[in-house]
């Protein structure tokens, strides 16, 4: 049987291609046998163990190694990394796996409330986070500015609308002088002291990353490389290449493996990164892997190219009465676009005959109105949002609306705020 080696505490060392201090383990595994087990988060349904096998983590470490390779390109080694998301999720898992096998200086969260400082105080090369911390740092950025004010916060909002409209193919000259003046005067500072002064990229991964935040980063001279894979995938199924970055999308399929969309444009995997099945869970299992390839629920699309896209859930669609299937994620990262102020947006309509929203943050409501009539006026009918509450305490993990990682608990959120969301759709019927 093949074997493969493990961590331990007598690390042998060698040089990888970068000149980074790689670790050679002196513990063997047969490929097969589990060395660790991840629960899901349960967001749409009770947690399930993974069972990830000593060459599921040989094979993706032999990937994310790759790609830090060509990120820190000639860089001397060791790298700075910030690790702040919890050590029980397989992504933070692969992280920190990652930055041993490379010898990297790896910089441990100590509390939550200090990120932006420790960021700062640290200055790493890169660290992985999710599109919520992302929002943080750019509201944060935004709100340091709005109390400056003056040129520097003309210079900044003007070169902020010039971004987009060169994004989008119709910048105008001026755009390019309000650019260069920014990069010239503002975003090097920016960066500095939102993120610290060595820091080559940000890695994005756990959630859907709105594409205006990708731009807003790509404007202060920071790549966002985007990272898409689930806990049954050990994490990573495809990965932004630095030298090829497509904003909007989350990368090519990592080497040897397999993936293809399926009925409802499921998006399907197979490879040596794919879990073997769930603890104590035949079923599960059976259900999950059919004919060795993993059906994620997750629907995408992928262009000629082979850069894949991730469109939603399959369990978080929407189905209306009249049968219209709507996936809620675009509509309401569309709708937190249009919203500065919003923390999250949660679309709503299952077997009811329209789509209302719930809006969280201090927003305005004629603010949400010209946001929904700008946005409807683009939409077919069946997904138009008719209605909306704004509720101004955001949803949070302490509050059991979001699980560790950000992500919506629907099912939680659904049950908790029924009375409200039926009173919602009670008034706009009546009116």
């Amino acid at each position: 049987m093949e074997e493969i080696f493990a961590g331990g505490d007598n690390l042998e060392r060698e040089p990888s291609q970068s000149g980074a201090t790689t670790v050679g383990p002196p513990w063997r595994h047969a490929v097969h046998e589990v060395v660790a087990i991840f629960y899901t988060s349960g967001t749409a349904g009770e947690a399930k163990g993974v069972m990830i096998s000593a060459g599921n983590v040989d094979h993706i470490l032999k990937c994310t190694s790759a790609r830090l390779d060509i990120l820190m390109d000639s860089a001397p080694p060791p790298d700075q990394v910030y690790q702040w998301a919890p050590l029980n999720f397989a992504a933070a898992w692969i992280t920190l796996l990652s930055s041993l096998c490379r010898g990297s200086s790896i910089f441990m969260n100590r509390d939550l409330n200090q990120l932006a400082a420790e960021i700062a105080a640290i200055g790493p090369d890169y660290f992985v986070n999710v599109p919520a911390l992302l929002e943080r740092v750019r509201r944060g950025v935004d709100e340091q500015l709005r109390k400056r004010g003056g040129v520097i916060m003309s210079i900044y909002n003007r070169a902020k609308v010039a971004s987009i409209c060169r994004h989008e193919g119709r910048a105008r000259w001026s755009d390019f002088i309000w650019l260069w003046l920014a990069k010239a005067l503002l975003f090097p500072k920016i960066r500095k002291k939102a993120l610290g002064p060595r820091l080559r990229a940000l890695i994005s991964g756990s959630a859907a990353l709105n594409l205006d935040t990708q731009l807003y980063f790509m404007m202060l001279g920071v790549p966002v490389l985007q990272v898409y894979g689930l806990t049954e995938t050990t994490a990573i199924c495809t990965m932004d290449d630095p030298r090829q970055v497509e904003p909007g999308r989350v990368g090519f399929a990592i080497p040897g493996s397999e993936m293809k969309l399926g009925a409802h444009n499921e998006i399907l995997v197979r490879g040596p990164h794919v879990f073997s099945g769930y603890w104590n869970r035949p079923k599960d299992t059976a259900k999950a892997l059919i004919d060795g390839w993993f059906h994620t629920g997750d629907q995408g699309e992928v262009s000629a190219a082979g850069n894949w896209k991730v469109v939603g859930r399959l369990k978080n669609l929407i189905i209306l009465n009249s049968g219209h299937n709507i996936a809620p994620e675009p509509i309401e990262e569309e709708l937190l676009a249009r919203l500065p102020n919003a923390e999250q947006v949660v679309l709503l309509g299952n077997s009811r005959s329209y789509l209302c929203a719930l809006v969280t943050g201090n927003v305005p409501a004629d603010q949400v109105q010209a946001a929904l009539d700008a946005l409807n006026r683009s939409l077919p009918h069946y997904k138009q949002v008719r209605a909306f509450r704004i509720r101004p305490e955001p949803f949070t993990i302490e509050s059991g609306m979001l699980t560790a990682m950000g992500k919506l608990k629907r099912d939680a959120i659904a049950s908790r705020l029924q009375s409200e969301i039926d009173e919602m759709y009670a008034v706009q019927q009546a009116g």
